[in-house]
């Protein structure tokens, strides 16, 4: 499991230059992985921040804090221009989607579509993306007529790091940091900040135990009572636990994989 904080300030590398740094990531909070990542482009597009898919990743170097993907400098500035301060609706990330040639992720039944990992490399030239575009438009007008009823947003990390944790008896600290499998992207755990009543403690917790996220009052409904939040491994960001603790802490919280 990697961190997304650590993430946070990787160059992206394109085929032919460097594009920028990420400064966030975009997830859905209905499977808990991340959709994108939020690119300051700098001084090259003026400051513009850009969305990359997951789907375009083709390497990460953590050593050398670089994300590599499959896509040219001329891509990505031509790429639909998205309010990253704002959540992104369905309707944009189907434009970026369809600009890209990506097949839509909540339109089959594994985490990524109609696959369980992102299509590494899996752009498309234009031509093939709007023959794509055809060949799936009835599929995605039915997908479309399910979602005009819940026009699912994604939400940035960086808005979310800070929300205050309410489980079921008692708040219990907040939102610190999330950690994601590198493979396909999904947010195993979050990491919980418990310094209003347990100074200096970071615990983690799966999201699969996280009832709803208001996003009004800004904090998380966890259903877990503080006294197993209290029980629960703790958390080293300089020491992360090993992949074989995961199912440890799924069944602690009696949710196994």
């Amino acid at each position: 499991m990697r961190s997304v904080k650590e993430l946070q300030g990787f160059t992206i590398a394109a085929t032919d230059s460097e594009i920028g740094a990420i400064d966030a990531v975009y997830f859905d909070d209905e499977k808990w992985t991340i959709r994108h990542l939020v690119v300051d482009t700098g001084g090259w597009l003026s400051g513009r921040k850009v969305l990359i898919s997951p789907r375009s990743v083709v390497g990460v170097n953590w050593a050398d804090e670089v994300v590599r993907v499959d896509l040219t400098q001329q891509q990505i500035e031509d790429s639909p221009d998205i309010d990253t301060d704002r959540p992104v609706s369905r309707q944009h990330e189907t434009e970026f989607d369809n600009y890209y040639g990506y097949p839509s992720y909540w339109a089959g039944p594994f985490l990524w579509g109609y696959a369980p990992l992102p299509l590494f490399g899996g752009t498309l030239p234009i031509e093939d993306a709007r023959r794509r575009a055809v060949e799936d438009s009835g599929r995605q007008e039915m997908t479309e007529r399910f979602e005009q009823e819940r026009d699912h947003h994604l939400r940035s990390s960086k808005e979310v790091v800070g929300y205050d944790i309410q489980a079921t008896n008692d708040a219990m600290g907040h939102v610190e940091d999330f950690l994601f499998d590198e493979e396909d992207w999904s947010i195993q755990m979050v990491v919980v900040a418990t310094s209003n009543w347990w100074p200096g403690k970071h615990v983690l917790i799966s999201p699969r135990r996280i009832d709803y996220v208001s996003w009004n009052d800004k904090n998380v409904v966890v259903k877990i009572t503080r006294e197993e939040i209290e029980n629960s491994p703790e958390y080293d960001a300089q020491h992360p636990s090993p992949r074989e603790t995961q199912g440890d802490l799924y069944r602690h919280f009696d949710r196994m994989t």
